[in-house]
C-alpha cells in the first residue's frame, strides 16, 4: 500500500480545525515516495466532519497535475467497517460500463503521525473526461437530496428552482439552464412527447446501466445524491456516473444493516418512473439487469475480489488508529456482503416479471 505523507504548518492545521464546515484550502506538501508536490488542503463531506478520522479534498499547485489529475480525494470510510464498500461499488460500476471514478487505498501520514487507511479517489472533471478520451462537456454535480429529477423537493414542497441541488464542477453558469429545461420537460411532458424527445436529452441505455448499478448495491441515496451528470459534448445527452457508495452492499451510510430488499427494483426517483413507464425502455431495463445479474453481480464474481481487497487490507489494518484492529472484523464483513449479493440477487430475479 503507498504512503502519502502531508506536512502542514501547524498554525494551517488550526485553521482548518476552527471551523471544520470551511471549505477554504490551505497550504501544504504532498510527499508521495520521492516526489514532492505543493497543494492545497481542505476538509470534505458533510456526516464525517464530524468524526475524529476526518476526509480530504487535494488540490495539486505546483505541478499543476498529477498523473493526469488536477484534484483528488481523500476519504476516510470511517462507518465503514471494511473500508471498502465505495471502492467496490464504483469499481462494479466501471464492470458493467459506467463511468466511474478510480480508486485505490493509501496509507495516510499527517506531519509524522500514522492517520490510518484512506480511500484515493479520482476527481470527476475535466481532468478525468481527458484522462478516458472522453468529448468535453459540463459536468454538474447533485450534492444534496433536492436533486431529484423532479419539481417538488422530497417534503413535496415546491422547488425555488429546479437546479437547486446542484453544483456546477465543470462549465460556466449557462449550462444549468439546460439542466433546468431538462428537469422541467421530464415534469410536464405529456407521454407521447417525452417519449419521443427523451432519447435526444439523454442517453437512456447509458441511464438505465447506472440504475441497475443502484439497484443491485442497494444505495438508498444514489436516486437523489451521490452522482453527477456530464453532458457528453459530442451527443449533446447527459450521461449519469456515481460517487461516494458506502451506503452500499447492505449497509447504510452509517453503516447499520439494510435488508436486501429494502431498495425496489424499479428505484425512486421521477426520471425513472417516467422512463420506466414506456414497456420498451423497462425491456431495456430488464435485458441490463439480467446480464448484470447472471455475470457480475453474483457470489461467484465477486466473493474473489472482495476477499481480495480484504487481504491487502488486513496487512495495514493494525496501523490505523480509527478501526478496530482484529483482522476477524474483515472476515465477517466479507460473510455479511457474500449474504447480501446472493439474497438481494436471487430478490431481484425473483421481481424482474415487474417489468414486463
Amino acid at each position: 500500500m503507498q504512503k502519502y505523507e502531508i506536512y502542514i504548518n501547524p498554525k494551517m492545521l488550526n485553521q482548518l480545525n476552527k471551523d471544520i464546515w470551511l471549505d477554504e484550502p490551505v497550504p501544504a506538501v504532498l510527499k508521495i515516495g520521492p516526489d514532492q508536490y505543493s497543494i492545497s488542503l481542505a476538509y470534505r463531506g458533510n456526516v464525517i466532519r464530524k468524526k475524529k478520522k476526518k476526509s480530504y479534498h487535494i488540490i495539486f499547485q505546483k505541478p499543476h497535475t498529477v498523473n493526469e489529475a488536477h484534484e483528488i480525494h481523500l476519504n476516510a470510510e470511517y462507518n465503514d467497517r471494511s473500508l471498502s464498500r465505495n471502492k467496490l461499488s464504483l469499481d462494479f460500476f466501471d464492470r458493467i460500463g459506467v463511468i466511474s471514478p478510480h480508486s485505490k487505498h493509501i496509507l495516510l501520514y499527517i506531519n509524522g503521525f500514522c492517520k490510518g487507511i484512506y480511500l484515493e479517489l479520482e476527481s470527476f472533471d475535466q481532468y478525468l473526461l481527458q484522462k478516458r478520451n472522453l468529448p468535453l462537456g459540463p459536468i454538474i454535480y447533485a450534492t444534496n437530496y433536492y436533486a431529484n429529477f423532479s419539481l417538488l423537493t422530497p417534503e413535496k414542497e415546491l422547488k425555488t428552482s429546479l437546479s437547486e441541488g446542484y453544483t456546477i464542477k465543470y462549465g460556466k453558469q449557462d449550462d444549468l439552464p439546460v439542466l433546468e429545461n431538462l428537469i422541467a420537460m421530464i415534469n410536464t411532458l405529456n407521454d407521447k412527447e417525452f417519449e419521443k424527445k427523451i432519447p435526444n436529452l439523454l442517453n437512456v441505455d447509458q441511464y438505465l446501466t447506472w440504475l441497475t448499478g443502484v439497484v443491485c448495491t442497494q444505495n438508498f441515496d444514489g436516486f437523489i445524491h451521490n452522482y453527477a451528470l456530464y453532458l457528453n459534448g459530442e451527443t449533446g445527452a447527459y450521461e449519469i456516473t456515481p460517487w461516494d457508495y458506502d451506503g452500499t452492499w447492505g449497509r447504510d451510510l452509517y453503516g447499520r444493516q439494510l435488508n436486501y430488499d429494502y431498495i425496489p427494483i424499479t428505484g425512486y426517483n421521477t426520471l425513472t418512473a417516467r422512463l420506466l413507464h414506456f414497456s420498451h425502455f423497462r425491456k431495456k431495463y430488464r435485458e441490463i439487469l439480467s446480464t448484470t445479474l447472471e455475470n457480475d453481480f453474483t457470489v461467484e464474481v465477486q466473493s474473489s475480489i472482495i476477499e481480495d481487497l480484504f487481504q491487502s487490507l488486513k496487512c495495514y489494518s493494525h496501523l490505523d488508529p480509527f478501526i478496530n484492529k482484529k483482522v476477524e472484523s474483515f472476515d465477517r464483513e466479507h460473510a455479511y456482503m457474500i449474504d447480501f449479493i446472493q439474497k438481494r440477487n436471487d430478490y431481484l430475479k425473483q421481481q424482474l416479471s415487474r417489468l414486463q
